[in-house]
């Protein structure tokens, strides 16, 4: 029997996948998160779990973004030999019309951050198209569609290699998680593949990731294949790294291992690894001619209760900062900011370095500030900025030392750790690095409560903007010393869990 199926519905279906993904969590990630969050008995760690599941039942109620990085598309299609399609609309056209009414939705705008011209001149498409498309033609006469909307930051953390056939994918997977540092917002999930060619392990990497958090579920009845059973030894490996959420050391560094094999060469092991992060965002739904699939919202009562105590935090006045006050700072402090604080990252910061090596004025005078690594969301009704979470702190790192030393900047604001040549510019000169938890956009821009930009307005999210801030949660990152909590939580924790020296706190 043949199945007619619209080009609206499935258009329709997409727009509202994506709309319903940037602010609802999957319900198992969030009980996983909360499990995680129980037994955590590492205070920084459990302080950031706490800001990710208040920031996503906050966003399950007001129906704004998760993260300001509102992703690349993914859409993974099962197209039934059966199905017969209205028009002449190609399914690549279909697809990325509902995604490009979906990113400029008028009630909740999300961040358009696909640029063409990769290598070239980069240009925003404005509207997050294209889509990255995958379908298969499969016996019977509807359309299954998974939509995932998939974080830069952990896309950035992708790993391959064509292992030996005698090598140990456990060895490797140990040796290249640390390497992830925190850039892709521990605590998540790896999606592991393995076998077949290095294309086809990446995309079972990627795939992987669409099925539900089961592990509890698995470690209950045992493994029955060899891919059960690496997923059961890396899960308690991986989490042994004593790595945390955030990156800060703890107990809970995955929340699942998913993997997918296939056949592969007799001289080749190719492994990937693809992690989701803590705005882990993706949905299905199936096309069967009666009309769009829309979405069913979860039950509000699958959120835990979450409150946050700032407990003895320091308070800081940023309009009234100088370098000497911030050199007593200690690593793990928690800070809560206010006062005017400026923004930029990638863009911004090559057009500033390009611009000081010219001896070109800045738009903005840095002398005793702080910058933000953000790109926010555009906001709407009654807010002053969109959703506004940190960005990767490290791709900054090469612009770090050129900041500090010629614009007078004092101190920056990002997600994840610093490397080592941010962390020596950090010493030198006596400036320090605040982390803000990846995943809670919406709790952050709570504390913004005025924004205006302030430079180079033609670089879109990535402009430079000056908010106006209240009380934002922040921690020590890098002390004034050069000491880092990235290097030093994940050290101390990954002993107290050998040593099995752990009180849950």
């Amino acid at each position: 029997m043949t199945t007619v199926i619209r080009p609206q519905d499935l258009i329709d279906s997409v727009a509202d996948a994506l709309q319903f993904i940037s602010y609802y969590h999957p319900v198992d990630f969030i009980q996983a998160v909360h499990r995680a969050y129980e037994k955590e008995a590492n205070p920084a760690a459990k302080d950031a779990m706490a800001q990710i599941l208040i920031n996503s039942r906050m966003c399950a109620e007001g129906h704004r973004p998760i993260c300001q990085d509102t992703g690349i598309v993914s859409v993974f299609l099962k197209v039934g030999m059966n199905v017969q399609w209205e028009g002449d609309m190609s399914l690549e056209d279909m697809v990325n019309e509902g995604v490009r009414r979906a990113y400029n939705h008028p009630d909740n705008k999300l961040r358009a951050s696909v640029l063409a011209d990769p290598d070239g001149a980069r240009k925003n498409t404005g509207d997050n198209t294209p889509a990255m498309i995958t379908y298969k033609i499969v016996p019977g006469d509807k359309v299954d569609v998974h939509v995932v909307a998939k974080g830069g930051g952990s896309e950035a953390k992708t790993k391959f290699a064509m292992l030996n056939p005698s090598d140990s994918i456990v060895d490797w997977v140990l040796k290249m998680v640390p390497t992830m540092g925190a850039g892709w917002c521990p605590p998540g999930i790896l999606g592991i593949g393995i076998g077949g060619t290095a294309d086809k392990a990446l995309a079972m990497a990627k795939e992987s990731l669409l099925d539900p958090i089961d592990i509890q579920d698995l470690q209950e009845k045992g493994a029955s294949n060899r891919a059960e059973e690496l997923r059961l030894e890396l899960f308690e490996k991986v989490n042994n790294l004593g790595i945390g959420a955030q990156g800060l050391g703890g107990l809970t560094t995955v929340l699942d291992i998913k993997i997918k094999d296939c056949p592969t060469h007799a001289a080749n092991k190719p492994v990937a690894i693809i992690p989701n992060c803590a705005a882990t965002r993706l949905a299905k739904f199936t096309l069967d001619g009666s009309g769009p699939s829309l979405q069913t919202p979860p039950s509000l009562d699958d959120w835990p209760e979450i409150t946050w105590e700032v407990g003895d935090a320091r308070r800081v006045n940023l309009d009234e900062l100088s370098k000497d006050d911030i050199q007593d700072w200690k690593t793990g402090e928690t800070i809560l900011l206010s006062g005017k604080m400026y923004t930029g990252r990638d863009a911004a910061h090559k057009r500033m370095v390009d611009m000081i090596a010219k001896g070109e004025k800045l738009p903005v005078d840095f002398t005793n500030k702080f910058i933000y690594y953000v790109g926010p969301v555009d906001p709407v009704r009654e807010e002053a900025v969109g959703p506004a979470g940190p960005t990767t702190a490290t791709r900054m790192d090469k612009f770090t030392r050129t900041m500090l030393e010629e614009t007078g900047l004092i101190g920056m604001v990002g997600k994840a750790e610093r490397g080592s040549t941010a962390i020596e510019a950090i010493k030198d000169n006596k400036a320090v690095y605040l982390m803000a938890v990846g995943g809670s956009a919406y709790l952050v821009s709570k504390a913004i409560k005025a924004s205006k930009v302030a430079g180079f307005e033609d670089l879109g999210m990535e402009a430079i903007y000056e908010f106006d801030i209240k009380d934002m949660p922040v921690t020590v990152a890098v002390d004034s010393t050069g000491e880092s909590a990235h290097q030093t939580g994940p050290q101390i924790w990954q002993a107290k869990i050998e040593e099995g020296v752990i009180e849950v706190k």
